[in-house]
């Protein structure tokens, strides 16, 4: 048996673990600013992964109807700072 770093320990008990979505769903939370920035974060009311879909809660119309125009680079971005490819779609509300 080979020797693994915690993470990489951790990694490959999420990938066949039912807690990942749960776990997926805080990380998104945490990184949220990072990926689009103190203005959406703030008026962003709440943010969930469930399956492969990404949910987003704005009462913002013009922030909204930006977020609706921006859905490919949320997935985009969004993927690249989860490190794989979790987020097929976006819905927006």
């Amino acid at each position: 048996m080979g020797e693994y770093s915690l993470g990489e320990a951790i990694r490959a008990f999420l990938k066949t673990s039912r807690f990942k979505g749960h776990i997926q769903a805080l990380q998104i939370g945490e990184v949220w600013e990072q990926i689009m920035g103190k203005t959406v974060a703030k008026y962003t009311e709440r943010i969930h992964i469930h399956g492969d879909k990404l949910y987003i809660t704005t009462t913002i119309a013009p922030l909204r109807q930006e977020l609706i125009y921006q859905k490919e680079n949320i997935i985009k971005r969004v993927n690249e700072a989860m490190g794989e490819n979790i987020v097929r779609t976006v819905i927006i509300s």
